[in-house]
């Protein structure tokens, strides 16, 4: 049990895989990261439970605790805090997800245990999920960010450089692993309006999830999270609008996101469209595995 990785059920067969990884914690406001994860989880298809990373070895219990829950009404059952890696058949492609909790210590090798995973899976790609609290208005649509740590994939699909300096979560020191293993990697980050940081936040994890199925040139039909958007605005317009000051604070951060325009993002003032992305990180792949 190595880096404390436990194997469940070995996967076979997998078409040319990606791990997607989704952690609540730090990474996560308004749950909107682990929300994308979710969702990925419960709409792919044949999902089935492979690995997953015994808490024992990254966990403190004083900070994370473990639920005591009943089964059937009378059996007391422990419930401890999980990272459990499941694959996925989503819209004609093949995933393994991630999902779980930022672990407290020995976060390396807690990357080492998901970078096992990624080779013995034969994952081309790592790509995460994270949420961070920002001066957004909750009026517009969600602009989301990707960034990646290869400089021939930030290159090849419009990505950015990260420019961030200071602490950083356990989505950060993954990236960095997959870097110096050399398996290639994708940051997505949705910002959520520091004003509304109680989740749910369907816009936030809609637009991941949009931007994760432009990366790899997926259908997701994300039509009921859609009408979720809508319904969550009503409700966050209808408690603005009894508040003055909250009302004026919004129309500042409108004029503010209104004037930096699409290239207010770090994809860049051209967004590509999801086939044109997809088409380049299938190169991107095809060249890194020595095809032609």
């Amino acid at each position: 049990m190595a880096d404390g990785l436990v194997w469940e059920e070995r996967p076979e067969a997998l078409q040319r895989p990606v791990l997607v990884a989704g952690f609540e914690g730090w990474n996560d406001a308004a749950d909107a990261a682990s929300a994308a994860a979710q969702w990925v989880t419960q709409h792919g298809g044949d999902a089935q439970r492979v690995a997953s990373i015994d808490p024992e070895e990254h966990f403190d219990f004083q900070a994370r605790r473990p639920n005591v829950e009943l089964v059937d009404g009378v059996t007391r059952a422990v419930r401890w805090p999980e990272n459990v890696f499941s694959t996925v058949h989503l819209a004609g492609r093949d995933l393994v997800v991630l999902r779980g909790i930022e672990p407290s210590y020995r976060w390396k090798s807690f990357c080492n245990a998901v970078l096992t995973v990624v080779r013995e899976t034969g994952c081309e790609m790592v790509v995460t999920f994270g949420a961070l609290l920002a001066d957004v208005p909750h009026t517009r649509k969600v602009r989301i960010t990707g960034t990646a740590t290869d400089p021939e994939l930030i290159r090849r699909l419009d990505l950015a450089h990260s420019r961030y300096e200071g602490p950083t979560g356990i989505v950060g020191v993954l990236h960095d692993a997959c870097h110096a293993a050399g398996v290639p990697s994708v940051s997505l980050w949705a910002p959520v309006p520091h004003y509304i940081a109680a989740p749910p936040n369907p816009p936030a994890t809609l637009g991941l999830l949009e931007r994760f199925g432009s990366l790899l040139g997926l259908q997701l039909d994300l039509r009921r999270l859609a009408d979720s958007v809508g319904a969550w605005r009503s409700r966050v317009d209808e408690v603005a609008g009894d508040d003055d000051d909250v009302r004026a604070y919004v129309r500042k951060l409108e004029e503010r996101y209104d004037a930096e325009g699409p290239e207010g993002t770090t994809w860049g003032e051209d967004i590509p469209s999801g086939d044109e992305l997809a088409k380049e990180l299938e190169r991107f792949l095809r060249e890194q595995r020595g095809d032609r």
